[in-house]
């Protein structure tokens, strides 16, 4: 017995995601996510850490329908710099101090401002 399928019939189309992108909301959710890719971008190259970029589509049907209806997002997490670490000790009472409290103390020395402070002073 042969296979009867009739070969007229239509094949499947998928439309190119690219071309429903840039039509969803007039464009706005495609030039959201291009300037969120070049933003995310900046951010790795300053951090030189990874990140992230999501478009998420809701897709329901609109209630009393047969419509689809289609809500976006558009959601980054950027790598963020690194912190400074400042370096602190505690004194006897527990309290963070800049000078070491098991540093002897030299009768007679002073601390001697910076150029920076003098020039500050002399302006």
């Amino acid at each position: 017995m042969s296979d009867n399928t009739d070969e007229t019939e239509d094949e499947k189309f998928v439309r190119p995601f690219a071309d429903f992108l840039t039509e969803l909301r007039r464009g706005a959710v495609h030039d959201e996510a291009s300037q969120a890719l070049h933003d995310l971008i900046a951010a790795v190259e300053e951090t030189r850490k990874a990140g992230r970029l999501t478009i998420t589509f809701d897709v329901s049907i609109q209630k009393g329908t047969d419509m689809l209806a289609i809500k976006d997002s558009v959601a980054t997490k950027a790598p963020r710099l690194d912190r400074p670490t400042s370096l602190w000790f505690v004194d006897r009472h527990g309290n963070a101090t800049r000078r070491d409290p098991t540093q002897m103390e030299i009768p007679g020395m002073r601390v001697v401002p910076s150029s920076d402070t003098r020039k500050a002073n002399n302006a």
